[in-house]
């Protein structure tokens, strides 16, 4: 069923009316990828490969990406295979102008209203999380930040990540929705119960600085519902 050009659902929909606890990727899902913010980010971290590689730009960023696209993060790979310390890259490559994310009232009046507890859940670090908050106007809505640091830097779409942020705060999946950009990052929230929303660009937008697996849209089952607007999306729930 769809509400109106913003809101899309894929083929298994599931009801939302259940729902107590609602848990929000942050980069690219609760500001609009069209933003770029994370791109200044994804661009950092293409100098830190740089740095630390004595790669060339192309050859860092192939790298970078293909960190990103095996690990769940560049993060993730870097310390895999390069054993380097994650406070330092964290630092490093947040280091950006926030000034793109613009206050959103209308998405966090949409938040505020909703039933239960709300949660970040990001491979991000509670700083840049805070950071984006600030911009949004968002500071108050959420009960806790579960962070990369949180993850032991085990980050989504790993089950681990998932594990320990439901243990934490007692959450019970079957109760609970999962909203993120990245389709393989709701692969284990399907799998544990919870409905999942992805949140997309529109189908036009195109970045030098992002591949194509990055935009991919739900392909299986495990995405219940798709949609280009976040704001739009939770005010059209019942």
């Amino acid at each position: 069923m769809m509400n109106d050009l913003s809101l899309t659902t894929a083929p298994t929909v599931r009801s939302l009316a259940h729902v107590c606890d609602w848990v929000f990727d942050l980069d690219n899902t609760l500001y609009p990828r069209t933003c770029n913010l994370f791109a200044q980010i994804d661009l950092n971290m293409t100098y830190y490969v740089m740095e630390l590689t004595a790669l060339g730009f192309e050859e860092a960023r192939a790298l970078q990406k293909s960190y990103y696209r095996d690990y769940g993060t560049t993060l993730n790979g870097l310390m895999t295979r390069h054993r380097i310390d994650p406070d330092h890259f964290l630092t490093t490559v947040h280091a950006i102008d926030y000034a793109s994310v613009v206050p959103h009232p209308e998405l966090v009046a949409a938040i505020a209203a909703l039933p239960g507890r709300k949660f970040i859940l990001t491979n991000g670090d509670l700083g840049h999380a805070m950071a984006v908050l600030a911009r949004l106007g968002g500071e108050h809505l959420f009960e806790h930040i579960f962070d990369i640091r949180d993850m032991a830097f085990v980050p989504k779409p790993h089950r681990q990540a998932y594990d320990g942020f439901l243990t934490r705060h007692g959450i019970d999946p079957m109760r609970a929705v999962m909203f993120d950009d990245l389709e393989k990052n709701l692969l284990v929230p399907h799998e544990v119960g919870m409905v999942t929303v992805q949140v997309v660009a529109d189908e036009d937008f195109a970045h030098e600085q992002v591949d194509a697996w990055e935009l991919g849209r739900a392909s299986g089952t495990h995405v219940h519902h798709v949609t280009e607007d976040l704001a739009t999306f939770l005010k059209a729930l019942p």
